[in-house]
Parts: structure tokens; sequence; C-alpha cells
């Protein structure tokens, strides 16, 4: 069958995406159907001024930086001898979108395949059918991603995060209804700040404990990623028991980072998940002040991304699902990419910007058998959970995200506080992180095949402990009027021990075919960050190769599949 050409305008942004269900009270309906006004982008009242990231102090955001100017020079640099290349990427996820957008920089031609019907993967959002947004997960942006904050100043979309006070608030475990702060002070450098944050709270550890957790955590700070990385085979209580940690330190703080992180209880999380993310935070002046996107991901991060690389050339190609790779008879090339449709999209290099667990099923067979793609065995997507709900008046209000230390909810937020679209200043929504949700990740009931009710009960068991005064048992308190439950039976990569050494380079042994995806090989694991820097380093793997310049090899691979 001929190619397929597919145009930038093939690409539009749907309202709904029907697979997905949301369910509400009866007479609730119609209560909140969208305005049809325009997005407000202003800042509301509550938020903060965006940190100044870009100071010499701050290494990643100044490698991140470096790598942009490196793709963007690529165009000047490899000159009118080297034509651009057409190149297929088959995800429209943070990862592919970012992929698509630095090879365009670099002067190539990027065209992204999506199945679904909206731009974003694991940060997708659509409408119901009242007009609310539905979210994927809650996406929490922090300081300590170098590579997304160079990505919205790129795109000049930055006025958009809504920055939060430098604070992580957790809700008290043994205390109903009160919630406690680490509060970052202003003007204040790294790691002075957060030593302060942690002294200065007396109501989660005591001194002693304070001083049993700090210093095992003096080698990660001498060592650096060579220590982090080398943490890798032992899960979090291993870690502490090996160096003579509190368990109430795992219990007051480590479960909560545990599951907010990869949605996993700590018994069966790698260390090195936690001390990367404690290693930003401690080395970073505002590595962990977070910030909240103005509206849905879709429209608000999602379209930049995509205009930035159709305004150059490229395009994006809704509801077209991959069947199957096509190679040359050898296999060791890429010819094509066949959708189930029966149509053909070629171009002269091919990138694979899916979840691990879908590129495993599309492997051609023979690659299946090679040590590179037979280690991704070892790699699977986690499940996670994330729940709507609407109530019918507000709850006690807090504009920021909030570790619920719940044995089902990780963290959460009121979005109508948090999110200027999202935006009701007489009724809350919350969304909630539900996790673990399987055996796999440490629950002991298979949340994923529950029914969305068995969810939203749940749930709203677990509220009524951290909000003893609102929802209250007898029913008297605020009412949920309005549910959404979205399932995810794949979402991260499980980060349990071990997995690290798996984990491939964006660099294959197919020479015209490239890995992106937050699985793949780069020191900010499962996260935003982590699928917009593995779509920057596949862009820099085929901006090297096609202007020849010796790029980065392929990563070795561990002794059991070579």
């Amino acid at each position: 069958m001929a190619p397929h050409a597919l145009s930038s305008a093939s690409w539009t942004t749907p309202t709904r995406l029907p697979s997905r269900r949301c369910r509400r009270a009866s007479a609730a309906r119609g209560r909140f159907a969208a305005s049809p006004s325009p997005l407000v982008v202003a800042p509301r009242a509550g938020d903060y001024p965006a940190p100044d990231l870009d100071v010499p102090s701050n290494r990643n955001y100044q490698d991140a930086k470096a790598l942009s100017a490196k793709l963007t020079r690529n165009v000047a640099d490899v000159g009118a001898s080297h034509a651009p290349k057409r190149v297929v990427v088959v995800g429209g996820g943070l990862a592919g979108l970012s992929c698509a957008k630095y090879l365009a920089d670099a002067g190539h031609v990027p065209i992204v395949i999506e199945r679904g019907d909206v731009l974003g993967g694991k940060v997708s959002a659509w409408r119901d059918d009242d007009g609310d947004w539905i979210e994927t997960g809650l996406h929490i942006f922090f300081g300590a991603y170098p590579n997304m904050m160079n990505l919205f100043d790129e795109l000049g979309i930055g006025d958009r995060l809504q920055w939060k006070e430098h604070a992580m608030t957790f809700a008290m475990r043994d205390f109903p209804g009160e919630f406690t702060k680490f509060n970052f002070p202003k003007g204040v450098p790294a790691p002075f700040n957060m030593a302060y944050a942690i002294l200065s709270n007396d109501r989660m550890l005591s001194p002693a404990e304070k001083l049993r957790t700090g210093a095992p955590l003096v080698p990660m700070l001498l060592g650096g990623q060579d220590y982090i990385d080398a943490q890798d085979e032992l899960s979090v209580q291993e870690w502490m028991r090996r160096n003579f940690m509190p368990e109430r330190v795992r219990e007051e703080l480590f479960i909560a980072m545990g599951k907010a992180l990869d949605f996993i209880d700590s018994d069966k999380l790698s260390m090195t998940v936690i001390l990367t993310a404690m290693n930003r935070f401690i080395n970073e002046t505002h590595g962990s002040k977070t910030a909240f996107l103005d509206g849905n991901q879709p429209d608000r991060l999602c379209a930049p991304m995509a205009e930035h690389f159709v305004s150059r050339g490229g395009s994006v190609r809704l509801g077209a699902g991959m069947k199957k790779f096509l190679t040359t008879d050898d296999s060791v090339s890429v010819t094509g990419i066949e959708l189930v449709s029966g149509e053909v999209v070629t171009g002269d290099h091919y990138v694979s910007a899916m979840p691990v667990d879908a590129l495993k099923l599309l492997l051609p067979e023979p690659w299946k058998r090679a040590p590179f793609f037979a280690q991704l065995k070892e790699l699977e997507g986690i499940p996670v959970i994330n729940v709507h709900l609407w109530f019918d008046r507000k709850l006690r209000p807090y504009d920021g995200l909030v570790f619920s230390r719940s044995k089902l909810l990780s963290v959460y937020a009121d979005m109508s506080e948090c999110c200027a679209e999202y935006a009701d200043a007489e009724r809350s929504m919350l969304e909630l992180v539900f996790a673990p949700c399987d055996e796999r990740a440490g629950s002991d009931v298979n949340w994923i095949a529950k029914s969305d009710q068995d969810i939203v009960d749940a749930t709203v068991a677990e509220l009524r402990r951290l909000f003893p005064n609102e929802i209250k048992a007898d029913g008297t308190g605020a009412k949920v009027v309005k549910h959404a439950v979205v399932k995810t039976p794949r979402s991260v990569y499980a980060a349990i021990p071990g997995r690290n050494k798996f984990r491939p380079s964006q660099r294959t042994p197919i020479e015209n075919f490239t890995l992106a995806g937050d699985f793949t090989s780069q020191k900010f694991l499962g996260s935003m960050e982590g699928a917009v820097l593995s779509g920057k380093l596949a862009a820099e793997v085929i901006a090297d190769q096609y202007a020849g310049r010796v790029g980065k090899p392929i990563k070795e691979v561990d002794a059991r599949y070579r």
C-alpha cells in the first residue's frame, strides 16, 4: 500500500474520550456544566512568583538549557549539505511530543502517530458530558524538573504554571483533620532551606529521629548520583534497616513519598527513587517547590508542543493505531509503520515513544530475541487510579498538594483551589491518586478490578478521616454529587529494586530506530520530567547520527541477557 501522507490539518483536539466513565448523583445533573467563557490565565491571589531557576549553581537546569541549545544549533552546524530527515514518532505522549519538538528544532521533520483521540498519553484529559475535564492523573510540576521548565520557557508558556507556596504538606495520620508543613524559608539557599524545613517541624519526627534520618543521607550528598544508582538493588525498607533508620521515618515520610512517586508501597520500591527525589530537593533551592498547570493538559501544554513542530513542517495524526513495524528481510532496519487501518507510514527514521508494555507487544519477533530488546522483559507498568470527586460545598480550602498518608491515597489536591480553569468559590473538586492498586504494588485488594463505586466508597471513607468536620459518617456533612474514576492498568514502569540496569538507552542496535519514554535510561525515573528528557535525548541521538557526529553509545546490556 502506498505511504499515507500526514498533514497538520489531520490534527485536532477532541472534547471527549468516550471510553472513560463518569458518574454523578442524578439530582446534581447540569450543576457543573462548563462555562463557555474563555480560560482565565491570570494568576490567582494565592499563587506565588515563579522561582528563578536559571542560575549558574543549578547544574541540572544549565545542562538542560545546553542540550536545547545544541539541538537548535544543529541546523546551522550541519548546513545545507544534509537534507532534513522525515522521522516517524509513534506515541503522542510527553515523550513523543518532546522528541518531535526537538527534532523540529534540529531541522528535521517529525510525524507523530497517536492511537488515541487526544494528545498527552499519561497526561491526557477530556471533557465529560457536562463539560468538566477528566484527567488521567494528578500532575504536579516541580522546580527540580529542569527539562520541563526549559520547555515551558522555550514555548513561551511559562505563565501557565501556577506556583504554590514552598512547603510540603502532610495530613496528620494520628490527628484526624490536622495537617503539618515543612516550610522552606524564602531567600535561604539549598541545602540550608531544607535543613530548616525539617528541623523546624516538630510534629512528625522527634529530634533523635531527625538525627538518625539525616546521618544516612550524608553518603548521598558526598557520593552523588553514583551512590544513588548503587542503591537500586535495595528496597526502601532494606536500605533503612541497613542504615539503622527509625521505622517511624518510613511510616511518616517514605510511604507517602514512595506512593506519590511510583504508586508502590515502600517495601517493594527501589531506594533509588526516594534518593533521587531527595537529592534534587536537598541540592536545588527551588527543587521541591510545586506548580499546577492553569488548565487542562491537552490545551495548555500538549497543544503548544504540537503547534511548535507543526509550524516547522511536522504533522500529527490522531486515531492512528499502530499494527506492526515493517522491516527489511534481515530485520536490521525499519521500512515503515503499518497502522491498524492498513495504511503504511514511511520515513527515514523511526522512534517508539510508546509505553514499555505496548512496545514489547509490537516488537518484531527477531528483535525480541536480541539482548538489547530481551531485557525489556524486566520492565512493566504499574497500575494507578485517578479519582475525581465533586462536592456540594467547599471543604476546608488548601491551595496546594497534600500528602495524605492514607493506606489508599498517596496525594491529593483541591483543584477548585489550585487550578484557574477549575476554580470554584462554592464547591470543591478533589483529585486523588489512589495507590497501590494491586498485589504487585503492595495492595491486598485488586482495586483495578473493582467497580468505580467501590473505589469511590473506599476513597470517601478515607476522606472522612482527613476531613472529619466536613465529610461526616452520619451523612450530614459535605456530599459527593459527581465522581469520575480513571484506571490506568499500566502506568509508569514499576521501579522495584534492580530495574535500572535493564532500562535501555535511547539509541538501539537498529540503525534507524530510536527509543523514547520515561522507562528508558535517564536520571529522572518515571515522571513527566523523565518523559520530556527521554524525548529530548532521542532527538539528540537522531540529530547526531544524521549530522555525522559521534553520539552517545548504546547502553551495555546486563550480563544475564548477553
